[in-house]
């Protein structure tokens, strides 16, 4: 069966850092495109970032560039998402979702991915 797990979220205080990962089970990784995304309370699931499938093409989100490192190990069946200077407004839960790519493709609209994970929640607050 087919299964992407989350974790790493937790709470951090602001200007803190946090890494979450996105374990895949039941399937091979490498050849899907990964994508992060997040909702907060109130608002729409958005894209955050996204990596393809032997990581030569990524993408962030305007709110998180300079501050957030998509990657992947597919030898571990694992994708990263490094996220630093955090602040309050990335308080979300944090979703990984998975799409089959055999080109150098991602993509941040949340249509675009087949398979989720459960989420993980991300808590930035002092």
């Amino acid at each position: 069966q087919l299964q992407l797990v989350e974790s790493g979220g937790g709470l951090v205080q602001p200007g803190g850092s946090l890494r979450l990962s996105c374990a895949a089970s039941g399937f091979t990784l490498s050849i899907y495109a990964i994508g992060w995304f997040r909702q907060a309370p109130g608002k729409e699931r958005e894209g955050v970032s996204c990596i393809s499938t032997r990581g030569g093409s990524t993408n962030y989100a305007d709110s998180v560039k300079g501050r957030f490192t998509v990657s992947r190990d597919n030898a571990k069946n694992t994708v990263y998402l490094q996220m630093n200077s955090l602040k309050p407004e990335d308080t979300a839960v944090y979703y990984c979702a998975a799409v089959v790519r055999f080109a150098s493709w991602c993509g941040l609209l949340q249509g675009e991915y087949e398979y989720w994970g459960q989420g993980t929640q991300v808590t930035v607050s002092s």
